[in-house]
């Protein structure tokens, strides 16, 4: 009997297992799901719908794509419902479009690309929005989902080439999933430490069904077992595809969940900035992320009085000329400065990995992500307070909780000194005449006097635009667009196409050397088709003559550096746009000829000046913290 009962007991356990086993086969298969939701075979739906759905929910303006047939639905349905369908001639413009929305709108930019290629050309542009701290999501197509890993045009296996990019990954599988992936992959962008996010679309969870049917269904009528089971697979796939397809769901944002300092550590910052007599404020771009206004954090910055230096999105927030902006001998004021506020500025190499503080300073440090936190102060520096939280606000409550008490005037007053005196050593260096062609650093001083009050200035390159960092003078916040930290050539057409669409009415100016032109030249013809007019200014010296200076002298060989003085003006003529060659001939002319090119883009159309320029002795810095 206990024999038996062994028996029986081994018998059930065997039992519940193979019912678990196929309920768990059952589930895996969409049985269980498609007894309770019907599939609706000659709807004309398709999962685009869905997506755009959710885009235009979430107040999304623009999408950027190269087309592909594997991402075609979603692009009509994003047409159909307003959103502005923005093509470029390559995809990495998508990216890097994408990106300037969302650093100009507080939203998410949104870029779709198709399957194989069209993703992989992304990788450089969401990379730099990773590192840039840029919430964006960029949808790619994919081969059907029978069909992955089994050769299919353009399969590889995209989720591995952006998991390690992107906050959040997801492949979608059935159109049902479409909308709460949606939803959730746009919280999880602006939620933390923002970023990009990758959602995959198979092609068969966008086509209609009756599409999808035809390629992927059952041709013949089966013979034999395998026949019919491969079959009856082939029939219970598509109808687990689109049960539930088209059922009312919840479109609307999630919450965003962003991390904020304690009003304990808030108040101990206050006592630490009260009792300092020369502080120091380091602004990078997480100042200027939602939720806090930009004119709400410019206000504080106002009220507390300190000096502030001013890097990557931050540039322009205290306008063009505020007596508290330092923009020179950042080294010098660090060596003196008794607290030093790094407002989600980062200690790695635009800080020499944190050597530049002085040891005997007090260090806040406040930043969402507690790794940039953090970054080298095992072995540079050592925060005397780390404050993981959102750095605009987190100003905000300081300046609220500093209310009647400001910096003392001559501190600010000493280092604005300063900044007098060297910028006026750089700009008699403006005056002097290079070996041939024109002064650089006189352009940029020319185009700074005349650009408009409501410019926005994107740069892109190394040695010209490293000098312009230090000229042109942004007039207002987030009106200063740079990769980053990544520090990536081609951030040009992108950038200044998400700026100008977010801002038609204002100018939008691209500060290009003659190297990283050649990344994005192309995108005139986007400015041309999409009417999306902006100035380029190239500072052509037919050569990368920021790794030139260097190689030169230590390796004794141009090799690889040397360009040409290419015609990009006609290049630009032949995109539609237009273009103007300036040289030394035309040095008196110079104003005269920014102004007309002013006026042929308020006019209507894209413009390049192709200024062919001289060797200056300025030597630049990084044009990014």
């Amino acid at each position: 009997m206990e024999a038996l009962g062994v028996f029986g007991t081994t018998l059930g356990c065997s039992a519940c297992f193979v019912v678990c086993g196929l309920v768990f086969a059952a589930h895996r298969l969409g049985l269980i799901y498609q007894l309770f939701h019907k599939v609706e075979t000659q709807s004309p739906r398709h999962g685009g719908e869905s997506v755009a759905e959710v885009l235009r929910a979430h107040g999304v303006k623009f999408i950027f794509t190269l087309v592909g047939g594997h991402i075609s639905p979603i692009l009509v349905a994003c047409e159909k419902v307003g959103i502005r369908v923005v093509d470029t001639r390559h995809e990495a413009t998508t990216v890097f479009a994408a990106d300037a929305v969302a650093r100009l709108s507080g939203t998410v930019g949104i870029a779709v690309v198709t399957a194989g290629p069209g993703l992989t050309n992304t990788v450089t542009a969401v990379k730099n929005a990773q590192m840039a701290e840029s919430p964006l999501l960029l949808m790619g197509g994919a081969a059907a989902t029978l069909l992955q890993g089994r050769g299919a045009l353009q399969d590889i296996d995209q989720m591995s080439l952006f998991k390690p990019l992107c906050k959040f990954c997801a492949s979608i599988r059935t159109i049902r999933e479409i909308v709460p992936t949606v939803r959730k992959a746009l919280a999880i962008a602006q939620s933390g430490t923002p970023g990009p996010v990758f959602i995959e679309f198979p092609i068969d969870t966008l086509y209609p069904y009756h599409l999808v049917s035809r390629e992927l269904g059952v041709k013949s009528t089966p013979k034999g077992l395998m026949g019919k089971i491969v079959s009856w697979y082939l029939t219970n796939h598509m109808k687990n595809l689109f049960a539930g397809a088209w059922e009312t769901r919840d479109v609307s944002p999630l919450p965003v969940d962003i991390p904020y300092a304690t009003d304990d550590q808030v108040q101990r910052c206050i006592e630490m900035v009260s009792r300092a007599k020369k502080p120091v404020i380091l602004l990078g771009s997480q100042a200027t992320l939602p939720p806090t206004p930009v004119d709400d954090l410019r206000k504080a910055l106002e009220d507390l009085g300190i000096p502030c230096f001013l890097g990557g999105m931050s540039r322009g927030l205290l306008g063009k000329n505020s007596p508290i902006h330092i923009r020179q001998n950042r080294r010098d004021a660090l060596k003196e400065a008794d607290l030093v506020l790094l407002a989600g500025t980062v200690c790695d190499f635009r800080l020499s990995y944190g050597r530049v503080l002085n040891r005997r300073s007090k260090i806040i440090a406040v930043n969402r992500d507690k790794t940039q936190l953090l970054k080298n102060s095992d072995m540079f520096w050592k925060p005397t307070l780390a404050i993981q939280g959102d750095t605009g606000s987190f100003l905000v409550q300081l300046s609220k909780g500093l209310k009647g008490h400001r910096c003392p005037d001559e501190w600010p007053q000493t280092l604005k000194a300063g900044d007098v005196t060297k910028e006026t050593a750089n700009r008699a260096k403006a005056d002097e005449k290079t070996d041939r062609h024109l002064n650089p650093l006189k352009v940029l001083h020319c185009v700074d006097e005349l650009m408009a009050e409501d410019s926005f200035i994107v740069a892109d390159g190394g040695d010209f635009v490293g000098s312009a960092a230090y000229i042109m003078r942004p007039r207002g916040p987030l009106r200063w667009l740079d990769p980053g930290a990544f520090g990536t050539l081609g951030v040009g057409g992108g950038f200044a196409l998400g700026a100008k669409l977010c801002r038609p009415d204002s100018e939008v100016w691209i500060v290009y050397g003659d190297g990283s032109l050649g990344y994005s030249v192309a995108e005139f013809d986007t400015f041309t088709r999409h009417k999306t007019p902006v100035i380029a200014l190239v500072g052509n010296d037919a050569c990368w003559s920021q790794i030139s200076r260097d190689q030169v002298p230590i390796l004794g060989s141009n090799v690889a550096c040397g360009l040409a003085f290419t015609d990009y003006h006609i290049v630009t003529d032949g995109y539609g746009g237009k273009g103007y060659l300036i040289g030394r001939e035309d040095e008196d002319r110079l104003s005269d000829i920014i102004r007309q090119a002013q006026k042929e883009t308020r006019e209507g159309k894209a413009t390049l000046l192709n200024v062919l320029i001289g060797k200056s002795n300025f030597r630049e810095g990084s044009i990014s913290v």
